[in-house]
Formats: structure tokens, C-alpha cells, sequence
């Protein structure tokens, strides 16, 4: 997943520790604390730098308005002649058992507007907020060309994700279950069945960090409350009436991020993956998507096989880098 999963929440009105309280102007530009009602901009300058990053406006003016609880969560941009150029996000990451350990989303800036400091900017703001709120230890996604940019301050590359593209024109076909297994749409099934399969499968997922804290609040928040889960497309699997697998659909206008999909490691080997995922594009397809973006750890190579199958292309890549915090 490019941003973690990617739910007390402070306003954005209220600065968070490290947040500028006042604009901060230098090089042509001011970095402020987000509003509400950048998120329009917001999602424009994504859609330049990262157009295969599905998270449409209302979403993210609610992850701006109500930070996910219990993180810490805030965020900044960066204005040049009152556009919005540059984004990124910082907070604790509540999912896993490593103690304090912080990461940053999504940091960038415009193209038209890059060598003038405002990166370095938007860093500095990340970097102060999580040292507030003592972090110890930070991650961030990196892509291939700005990786000088991320060991000049201080990061070590880690480990390679690759971000797929698959076309939904044809919309494939509705995939036939075997006779002990039931698919499902999200919306059939309590949310507390889900939030379970998801953290039995997220256990064991190849990463930096382990994902084995998932608390069902932040869970909500983060998936079952976003704005952009397609509940109806999102898919789960039942092997005699137990939750074995899903698949997780977000969705903005024709496009689609398939958010996670996961089986739960007693039902592994079966396949399950593979059909709860292509019963999902086939539901969003239906429902009007166009086509479908998911990322995979490059070392995962069970789920990239089933990409591969589904018909899925590579089209970016992007690295985790770690540093230390003094």
C-alpha cells in the first residue's frame, strides 16, 4: 500500500505539535498548516506528481478536517502565487508494536516548481512535528529519481514497491467460486469480521515495520469510514461460513485503488486471493471504474504472481526510506 492504511481527533484549526502556526514564507513560497479546503488543490498536484494515487477531494477533506485518532496526524502545503505546489503529512504510525516510530506521506512538490527549497521545506516541518511528538525512528516512500534527495537528509533506502496498472475495459469476467466458498460484497458482512481477516493477514505482510497492532477504531477510521471505500465492489471470501479473504476497493470517479487484499493464513494455498480480487474488479468495472491501480512490496511475491495474472502492469516504483531521529 503507497500510504499506510494509507481514524480524540484534533481539527485542523488546532496546530498540532510542530505545525507552523503562521505561514512561513521563503524562496517565493509559504508552507502552512493544510485546511479543509485545500483539498481540491490537493488532489489536482497529486494527480500531477502521483496520478496513480486514487483519493478523491472529499476524502481527503476529511482525513484533513478529523486526523486519524491516536496518531498525531497533520499536514502541511506549500503556496506559490496562492496555488497549492507542494503536500506531505506526518504522524505516528499506530498499527504496528514498534514504539514510537513516525512516518511521512506522500511528500512533494510540483515539477514546474522543484530546485527552489520547498521539499526541503516540507521536510523540515515533517521532521520537527515528529521529533515533538517523539518519534524515534521515521519512514518514508521515496521515488527512484529522488532518492539523492533522501540520503542528502539522512535516509537509507530499504525496500522497492511496485505500483501496477490494469485496464477494466473489457470489464473482466465474474469469477466462478468453488462450491465451499462464498463470495461476498463488503456491505454484507460486519466490518468487525473484516477488520479481523485484515489484521491475521497484515501479521506476516513483507515490510519495514510490522502492521500487528491494528486496533479496530483506527481500522474504521482509516478503511471502513473512508469516503472513497467502494463497499459494494470491495469483496470477501467465506470458506464454510468463515471470513478467509478479501479485497479491499477504493474508488475516485472512474478509477480505483485496489486498497488491500488479504487472506488469512490458515486458508492460504487455495487461491483465495486471486478470486476475491478479480470479483472485485469485476463488481467496480460494473459499477463504472475504468481501471484499477494497486502496489506491492517487491520481495511479496505470492500477491505479485496474482497481479501478474489479473492482467496487472507495472508503471511505477517507489522505495522506503528509514532514518534515525536524534
Amino acid at each position: 500500500m503507497t500510504d499506510p492504511r494509507a481514524a480524540s481527533r484534533p481539527t485542523a484549526t488546532v496546530p498540532a505539535a510542530g505545525v507552523p502556526v503562521s505561514p512561513r514564507r521563503a524562496g517565493g513560497f509559504a508552507i502552512r498548516a493544510a485546511r479543509p479546503e485545500d483539498a481540491a488543490e490537493v488532489v489536482a498536484l497529486r494527480a500531477v506528481v502521483h496520478p496513480y494515487l486514487v483519493r478523491g477531494v472529499e476524502s481527503t477533506r476529511q482525513m484533513i478536517a478529523q486526523p486519524p485518532p491516536g496518531e498525531d496526524w497533520t499536514a502541511w502545503v506549500v503556496e506559490s502565487a496562492g496555488q497549492v505546489i507542494g503536500w506531505a503529512s506526518a504522524y505516528r504510525n499506530s498499527q504496528t508494536s514498534e514504539a514510537d516510530f513516525g512516518e511521512i506521506s506522500t511528500l512533494h512538490v510540483h515539477p514546474e516548481h522543484r530546485g527552489r527549497g520547498a521539499g526541503t521545506a516540507l521536510l523540515t516541518a515533517a521532521l520537527d512535528h515528529l521529533r515533538a511528538i517523539r518519534a524515534r525512528r521515521v519512514l518514508t516512500w521515496v521515488r527512484p529519481e529522488s532518492l539523492d534527495f533522501a540520503r542528502r537528509h539522512g535516509f537509507t533506502p530499504s525496500r522497492e514497491m511496485v505500483l501496477s496498472a490494469l485496464d477494466l475495459r473489457p470489464a473482466p469476467p465474474a469469477p466462478e467460486p468453488p462450491p465451499e466458498v462464498r463470495l461476498l460484497a463488503a456491505t454484507e458482512v460486519d466490518p468487525r469480521r473484516i477488520h479481523a481477516a485484515d489484521v491475521a493477514s497484515a501479521a506476516d505482510e513483507p515490510g519495514d515495520v510490522p502492521s500487528d497492532a491494528i486496533a479496530y477504531d483506527s481500522w474504521r477510521y482509516e478503511v471502513w469510514d473512508n469516503l472513497g471505500l467502494d463497499r459494494a465492489a470491495s469483496t470477501v471470501a467465506e470458506v464454510d461460513g468463515e471470513l478467509a479473504s478479501f479485497s479491499l476497493v477504493k474508488r475516485d470517479g472512474d478509477r480505483m485503488w485496489s486498497d488491500y487484499t488479504g487472506t488469512v493464513p490458515a486458508y492460504r494455498g487455495r487461491g483465495l486471493a486471486r478470486l476475491v480480487k478479480r470479483a472485485a474488479l469485476h463488481r467496480a468495472a460494473a459499477g463504472g471504474v475504468r481501471v484499477a491501480y494497486t502496489s506491492n512490496d517487491g520481495a511479496n511475491a505470492p500477491m505479485l504472481a496474482v497481479n501478474t495474472r489479473l492482467g496487472y502492469r507495472p508503471v511505477a516504483s517507489q522505495w522506503s526510506c528509514l532514518r534515525d531521529l536524534a
